[in-house]
C-alpha cells in the first residue's frame, strides 16, 4: 500500500511524556494470567519497559543527531526502511526539514513532515508491493547529486519490505519460504539475499550519484554486522556469491529451489568501492542496549541482574532448553531475587503444522525444564511485538506451567513436534500481546526468581 502523507497531526497518546509511557502502554497490553499473579508483577513489567524504551527508535535518533550534528548539504534527503522508519524518520524531520522523503515500513503511521511518500511492503516474505517499493527507491535515490545529502534511517524488515529481484519474483518467494522452514539465521538468509538484488548489499549506492550518505542503524542482528541489517543497501557487503552458495548448500536447499536462483546470483559493491567514501554509518540502538537497560532497570526493582549472553543463536527448541536449565542451576547457589538476562535470535526449523514464532517455541521448550520450581518466570520476547506470522510477541513461563497444562491434557513434547506453542500458551493465556512496538532489535529471554 502507498500512501502520501502532508502534514497530518502529530500521534498522540493518552499518557503525559511520550518516551516512558508508549512503552508502558505497549507492555499493559500483556496482562498474562501468570503475570496477573505474580508478586512481582508491576516490576516485572517495569523491566521490560526500560528494555524497550532505551531502543525507542525516535529517541535513538534525537540522541545521535544532537551527539553528531548532521554535514551541511544543498538539499537533504530522507530514506526510512523497516519495520521502524516511520518513528525513525519522523524523529529526523523533528530535527531538520528534508527536501523529500521516502518511507518504506511494513505498518505505516502518519508522519508531520512534507512532503512525504510511505510505501507498505511485504514482509516477511518479498511480495509486489516490496518490488514496488524497490522501484520507488531507484527513482527517489537517481534525484541527488554530489552536493547533496541523504539520510538513510534503517532497520530490521527491511530486507523484505523492499525488493529489486535479479530473479523472478516468484523464485524468490520460493527461496525465502523455503529459509524460513529451514532453520537458517537472518544472517545467512540475508547473504542469498545480498546477491539476488540490485538495491541489497550496498545497491542503492549505484544510483546516488555521487551524494553524501548518513546511515543511521537499529540492529536487528546478531553481533551488529552493518551488511546484514536490512541487507545493508547503503553499506558495503564483504561476502561472495560462494558464500552465498554455500548456505544454499548448508540447507539442502540446492535441489529444493528454482534453477533461476543460483543462476541470477552476482557479486555485490564491495568495501573498496569509491562510492563509500562519503558514507557515514553508525548503529543507534541494539539488543545489548535493550540488555543493558533491563538489567539497570531490574537492579533499581531490587533483583540482582546479570546478562549471562549476548549474542544467542541456534534452533529454538535447545535454546529454551539451554537457558532454562542454567536458570534452574544457579536456583540452588545465587539467592533471591535474581534475574538472568539474554539477547539473540534463535531460529525454528519447521516439522509440523501448527501455529507459533521463535520466542513462543523457546518459553515451551523451558516448560518441563521449570516444572515444580517455586516463584520463577522465564519470558521470551520479540522486541518488534511480532512473533512469527501470529499476534503474540512471546510467551511467559512459570513453574505452574507443565501442572496447568496437564490439567488440559496437554503435552509440551506433542506441541513443539507441531511446532504449536501458540495453541499452547493461548490456552493457558500466557501469550504476550503488544501489537508491533515500533521498535525491532532481536529477542529477549528474561529469567526472574523472586
Amino acid at each position: 500500500m502507498i500512501c502520501r502523507f502532508f502534514a497530518l497531526p502529530t500521534l498522540v497518546f493518552p499518557f503525559p511524556g511520550f518516551m516512558y509511557t508508549y512503552a508502558m502502554f505497549i507492555l499493559r497490553q500483556f496482562q498474562t494470567s501468570s503475570l496477573k499473579s505474580h508478586v512481582r508483577g508491576d516490576s516485572i513489567r517495569r523491566v521490560l519497559a526500560a528494555a524497550l524504551n532505551a531502543v525507542e527508535p525516535g529517541a535513538a535518533v534525537r540522541k545521535h543527531l544532537h551527539e553528531n550534528p548532521l554535514p551541511g548539504a544543498r538539499r537533504t534527503y530522507a530514506l526510512g526502511l523497516g519495520k521502524a522508519a516511520c518513528a525513525m524518520t519522523q524523529a529526523l524531520a523533528d530535527e531538520i526539514n528534508p527536501t523529500n522523503t521516502l518511507v518504506i515500513t511494513k505498518h505505516a503511521s502518519p508522519l508531520t513532515v512534507m512532503p512525504a511518500t510511505v510505501i507498505e511492503g511485504n514482509h516477511p516474505v518479498p511480495g509486489e508491493a516490496s518490488v514496488s517499493a524497490g522501484l520507488a527507491v531507484i527513482e527517489f535515490v537517481s534525484q541527488l547529486t554530489a552536493e547533496d545529502l541523504m539520510v538513510c534511517l534503517i532497520s530490521g524488515g527491511g530486507s523484505a519490505l523492499m525488493a529489486a529481484p535479479r530473479a523472478p519474483l516468484v523464485d524468490l518467494k520460493s527461496l525465502t519460504s523455503a529459509f524460513l522452514a529451514s532453520g537458517a539465521r537472518i544472517d545467512e538468509i540475508n547473504i542469498v539475499r545480498r546477491h539476488l538484488d540490485l538495491l541489497k548489499g550496498g545497491g542503492v549506492m549505484r544510483f546516488a550519484n555521487g551524494a553524501r550518505i548518513v546511515n543511521l542503524l537499529l540492529s536487528d542482528v546478531v553481533n551488529d554486522p552493518i551488511e546484514a541489517i536490512a541487507s545493508g543497501p547503503t553499506v558495503p557487503d564483504p561476502t561472495t556469491c560462494a558464500d552465498a552458495i554455500s548456505i544454499i548448500r548448508k540447507y539442502n536447499l540446492l535441489n529444493k529451489i528454482p534453477d533461476s536462483i543460483v543462476a541470477s546470483l552476482r557479486e555485490t559493491m564491495k568495501p573498496d568501492e569509491p562510492v563509500f567514501a562519503s558514507t557515514q554509518t553508525a548503529i543507534i540502538a541494539s539488543n545489548n542496549i535493550a540488555l543493558l537497560a533491563a538489567q539497570a532497570q531490574a537492579r533499581t526493582e531490587g533483583f540482582r541482574a546479570d546478562v549471562i549472553h549476548t549474542a544467542l543463536q541456534g534452533e529454538a527448541t535447545v535454546v529454551g532448553r539451554d537457558i532454562a536449565a542454567q536458570f534452574k542451576e544457579l536456583l540452588k547457589t545465587l539467592p533471591r531475587p535474581f534475574c538472568l538476562l539474554a539477547g539473540g535470535e534463535s531460529t525454528v526449523t519447521l516439522k509440523g503444522n501448527g501455529k507459533g514464532g521463535r520466542n513462543q517455541e523457546l518459553a515451551l521448550a523451558a516448560v518441563d525444564v521449570l516444572d515444580g520450581l517455586e516463584d520463577v518466570m522465564f519470558i521470551s520476547l520479540a522486541t518488534d511485538g511480532e512473533d512469527g506470522s501470529t499476534d503474540a510477541a512471546g510467551a511467559v513461563v512459570t513453574g505452574e506451567s507443565a501442572k496447568k497444562a496437564g490439567a488440559l491434557g496437554f503435552s509440551t513434547a506433542d506441541y513443539l513436534s507441531r511446532n504449536d506453542a501458540y495453541t499452547f500458551f493461548d490456552a493457558l493465556d500466557d501469550l504476550i500481546r503488544t501489537g508491533p512496538s515500533g521498535t525491532n532489535v532481536n529477542d529477549l529471554i528474561l529469567c526472574f526468581a523472586s
